[in-house]
């Protein structure tokens, strides 16, 4: 069975997703409260599977898968969240996700998603299914993403409440460097304050209410 890697800020999520995968009789071997920390750990434990949190603070799911296919282990990521919308599963898509299951039917969906993601196959929860194929329909596209991986890792460390140099000692860079993050961030997003800032990240999924 594969060593899976389980990352969600809620305790209590991750008990009772852990709980479903072992009596499925798969082996939980790391577990982490945020995307930093699921990244650091699919470095040192090379699972085969991540399960992780759309919404999840200092680094969201997204932006973690971004950086454990970076690692170039192999190492499958099966997104988990609340949220359908087409603009989310196009994103996640984009990222390189190899499953997107509701959080609302991880109990009937989620040992399913990891099967076909272990056959290399990708899988959808239904919902999600019906939604992305509406909006392909439409034509739908994910609108253009404005901000590098930085620059959207550092608004979602600003909208979460860290100040300037706060940011500047958690990534290990400059004072000067994050300064000029925040100033690229703010003229490319035609946003003038903090406030704005946070507004923006709540809208886009990069931190939750």
């Amino acid at each position: 069975m594969p060593g899976i890697l389980l990352a969600d800020d809620h305790i209590i999520v991750r008990q009772g997703l852990r709980s479903l995968l072992e009596r499925h009789g798969f082996e939980v071997v790391a577990e982490a409260s945020d995307g930093r920390e699921a990244v650091t750990l699919a470095e040192e434990l090379r699972p085969e599977i991540a399960i992780l949190d759309l919404s999840m603070p200092i680094l969201n799911g997204i932006e973690a898968t971004r950086e454990i296919l970076k690692l170039g282990y192999g190492i499958r990521v099966v997104l988990l969240t609340m949220h359908s919308e087409s603009a989310d599963v196009l994103a996640a898509l984009s990222a390189g996700v190899s499953a997107y299951v509701l959080k609302s039917r991880a109990a009937e969906h989620l040992v399913t998603a990891i099967e076909e993601v272990r056959q290399g196959n990708s899988y959808l929860s239904p919902q999600v299914s019906r939604s992305l194929v509406d909006a392909l329909l439409v034509h739908t596209a994910p609108p253009a993403e404005p901000l590098s991986t930085r620059e959207r890792q550092i608004l979602q460390l600003i909208a979460e409440g860290m100040r300037t140099k706060e940011v500047a000692e958690f990534l290990s860079i400059s004072v000067k460097t994050a300064e000029s993050h925040r100033t690229k961030i703010m003229h490319k997003l035609g946003i003038h304050d903090t406030a704005s800032l946070v507004r923006y990240a709540l809208r886009h999924g990069l931190i939750e209410p």
